[in-house]
């Protein structure tokens, strides 16, 4: 029996079978543990997806409120605009932007003083409209490093 059992490890066909089942084995527990990979990939993916779906939709959420407050402004803004004591400040700020813009860029006075006076009126309906920055609010935060020249410059009282 023991030499028997010699000559069946001896033959080829046996060490054969033998290296045959080791790689079998092998391969069977690679497919296993690739299986289990995939399937752990698989649940990251979706685990992934779940959260920026979730972002995605508090996003939207968030625009939509954001949208709506806007509108809600705008129309505060108009209703505010309306109202007699705003309509003054209003063209205030109206005649001092387009008078700024004449002392500093045109030496006649004619024509370009309605150009600018139109230009600061077009400025401040954009402003309201929410499609520019609000610059009076930056110029009161930042003041410019420059000094601007007064419109009337300071005379001193003749002396008699």
């Amino acid at each position: 029996m023991n030499q028997t059992i010699q000559q069946i490890l001896m033959n080829h066909f046996t060490w054969g079978l033998i290296l045959g089942l080791i790689f079998a084995a092998l391969a069977l527990y690679r497919i296993v543990r690739l299986k289990g990979e995939i399937k752990r990939y698989k649940r990251h993916l979706s685990d992934r997806l779940e959260i920026e779906a979730e972002s995605v939709t508090k996003k939207g959420a968030d625009i939509d409120k954001l949208k709506k407050e806007n509108e809600n402004l705008r129309v505060k803004i108009a209703g505010l605009n309306e109202m007699p004591d705003r309509r003054l400040e209003r063209d205030l700020e109206i005649y001092a932007r387009a008078e700024k813009r004449m002392v500093v860029n045109v030496p006649g006075f004619a024509g370009p003083w309605e150009n600018a006076k139109h230009d600061a009126l077009l400025e401040l309906q954009g402003e309201e409209s929410g499609q520019s920055l609000p610059k009076r609010v930056f110029a009161k935060l930042f003041p410019s490093a420059r000094e601007e020249k007064a419109a009337l410059p300071d005379v001193p009282a003749a002396q008699s």
